[in-house]
């Protein structure tokens, strides 16, 4: 599958707020075509190629600006979830647990089935965050290199090496909280209830519904991009 048609299968499998914040790759090839059909530099006033190509980059530079800005506030919002977990499990087990101020095994097994669920929908959201950057860089580099083997320019390399160091790129973090997220379910809850594959078997009680299909489409393009990229 052509990378257009993977990134425009994406963002309509995506959360509907994150719509808007993927990579604008067809006006960025808009622009490349208009670039490679403009007239050569010409002396005297700005050429048509070179407007065309100042409308490129800067469009490049707007994405990379809307990627950093989105991913940073995604960031701190699992930041600060993450850190209400634990909180939310200690009160639940302070109140209806079996010492609790107010013992109550219904209770407790509801509360904690809410928490279990938010866990579940607050991993794949950190599963579709790395997808974000992941096919927002490789579109990036798609773009790139294909500017440069029509243009015959040299933009590439120090543009990527640009991208390389933009706090959207950068997923140690969210990759951390993921894993902490698996350490708290697996303490929390049985065994059986995590699959190990980077999905929660919960997930699968209403398959194709909420945060479920996002996150197995993130996945399956994330693999897809790692068989089939030569970026």
């Amino acid at each position: 599958m052509k990378f257009g048609k993977r990134l425009k299968q994406q963002i309509e499998q995506s959360l509907p707020d994150w719509r808007d914040k993927y990579l604008s790759y067809k006006e960025l090839k808009k622009l490349l075509r208009l670039i490679t059909s403009a007239p050569a530099k010409m002396s005297g006033s700005p050429s048509e190629y070179g407007k065309a190509e100042a409308e490129f980059m800067y469009l490049l530079n707007n994405e990379i600006d809307k990627f950093n800005s989105f991913f940073m506030e995604q960031e701190e919002d699992f930041v600060i979830r993450h850190k209400e977990l634990p909180h939310r499990i200690q009160k639940a087990v302070d109140t209806w647990g079996p010492n609790g101020s107010q013992p109550s095994d219904l209770d407790f097994k509801d509360e904690m089935a809410k928490i279990r669920k938010e866990i579940v929908n607050f991993h794949g959201e950190m599963f579709l965050l790395m997808n974000y950057s992941n096919i927002n860089y490789t579109g990036l580099a798609k773009i790139v290199k294909k500017h440069d083997k029509r243009t015959g320019g040299v933009l590439r390399l120090p543009f990527i090496q640009k991208v390389l160091e933009q706090p959207f790129f950068t997923t140690d973090l969210i990759s951390k909280l993921v894993k902490e997220c698996e350490t708290t379910i697996e303490s929390v809850f049985p065994p059986p209830e995590y699959s190990g594959t980077g999905i929660f078997q919960g997930e699968r009680a209403a398959p194709g519904e909420g945060i479920f299909k996002n996150t197995v489409a993130a996945l399956m393009t994330m693999e897809e991009m790692r068989r089939g990229s030569s970026t």
